[in-house]
């Protein structure tokens, strides 16, 4: 077992030890056991249903975070391989990104609607910004003579972009992308909880709207879990890409 490996597992297990002794403190009013909720869970995962609605809600997260990279990049680039048009575009991006994306939300609604373009638009709204400025800041960042050497080589533009500049600010852009990543999803369920008839969000916030208890449990653990599990994984590759570069 790795170092890393034993560090996720004791942090997991303190985790639970934590959510037991809250659940013997509070009681079945507002909460529910680790073992209740692993049962729950199991049940919800087996249900009749559920199925259809994770399919929703993963093609529209993934469909969210490949606009969020795509036009995440693309922005940083065309900022990053300006200077003035870095120095200006900066702070407009750190502001946007500042901005609570809930505020922006009917002008989604009214612009795509209700339903799956919603989604999608509201979680890449979410992704797009942080990748965008971790992109800008990686390019900055790039050794001027790596800058020096495309020159002299004669590179155009995009030849320098996917040939120099790419590799060396590979690391730092994937680091943008993991935050994105967590963002989008937030993104993504924010837009089913509010204006959607299908998707994990949706049934969580049915879940509230009844006090199911178990169903909010169950499905909260679900998405915890696999928020954590990408986490690790990206973490793994940042940390491989760092070490490699």
């Amino acid at each position: 077992m790795t170092k890393d490996l034993r560090n996720h597992v004791l942090v997991l297990v303190v985790l639970l030890v934590l959510w037991q002794a809250v659940y013997l403190f509070v009681g079945d009013l507002a909460l529910r056991s680790p073992l209740d909720t692993a049962r729950a869970a199991f049940g919800l995962v087996r249900s009749e249903g559920f199925g259809a609605h994770l399919r929703e809600t993963a093609t529209a997260f993934a469909t969210a975070l490949a606009i969020a990279i795509v036009l995440g990049v693309a922005i940083g680039f065309a900022l990053g391989m300006n200077r003035l048009a870095g120095e200006v575009g900066e702070p407009l991006l750190v502001s946007f990104y500042s901005l609570p994306k809930i505020t922006v939300y009917p002008i989604v609604l009214l612009i795509f609607g209700i339903g799956m373009p919603s989604k999608v638009a509201f979680g890449a709204i979410h992704g797009i910004m942080p990748i965008a400025i971790f992109t800008l800041g990686a390019l900055r960042n790039v050794p001027p003579v790596l800058i020096r050497t495309a020159r002299v080589l004669r590179l155009g533009a995009w030849q320098s972009a996917w040939s120099v500049l790419f590799p060396a600010a590979r690391p730092e852009i994937f680091t943008g992308l993991r935050l994105g990543f967590s963002l989008t999803l937030i993104g993504t369920l924010l837009g089913e909880m509010f204006a959607s008839q299908r998707g994990l969000g949706f049934l969580l916030m049915q879940a509230i709207g009844l006090h199911d208890t178990d169903l909010i449990m169950a499905l909260t653990s679900l998405i915890v879990l696999f928020a954590v599990l990408a986490s690790m994984m990206l973490l793994a590759c940042d940390r491989a890409l760092r070490h490699g570069s």
